[in-house]
């Protein structure tokens, strides 16, 4: 139990549309999140947030729809209580979309 709360399985960046961060469930409310990875939406990121990372949390909410980079640390496996997926963000920033000029 403690190797999959203390040792990551892997750590990297996407980048992509920020299209989705949402607060749901039932009992255990997680933070959830997606990003388009292409023109069509045909490739999904999906990530969780740890409530306690309120700073990312906030800056993904103001960045709703804008292109954004995302560090992130993928766990071996995830609880309940700290999201759907196994891939939790640690940090987010605005980037310039390759596709508009103007950042969009």
């Amino acid at each position: 139990m403690a190797y999959v709360f203390y040792v990551p399985y892997s750590t990297g960046t996407r980048s992509g549309e920020l299209i989705k961060i949402s607060y749901k469930g039932y009992f255990a409310k997680t933070w959830e999140g997606e990003i388009s990875q292409g023109i069509s939406g045909a490739q999904i990121f999906e990530f969780s947030v740890l409530d306690k990372d309120t700073e990312v949390i906030d800056s993904l909410k103001s960045l709703q729809g804008k292109f954004v980079k995302v560090e992130y640390v993928e766990r071996l496996r995830t609880f309940f209580w700290w999201g759907d997926t196994r891939y939790f963000i640690t940090k987010v920033e605005k980037e310039t979309s390759p596709y508009f000029n103007n950042g969009e």
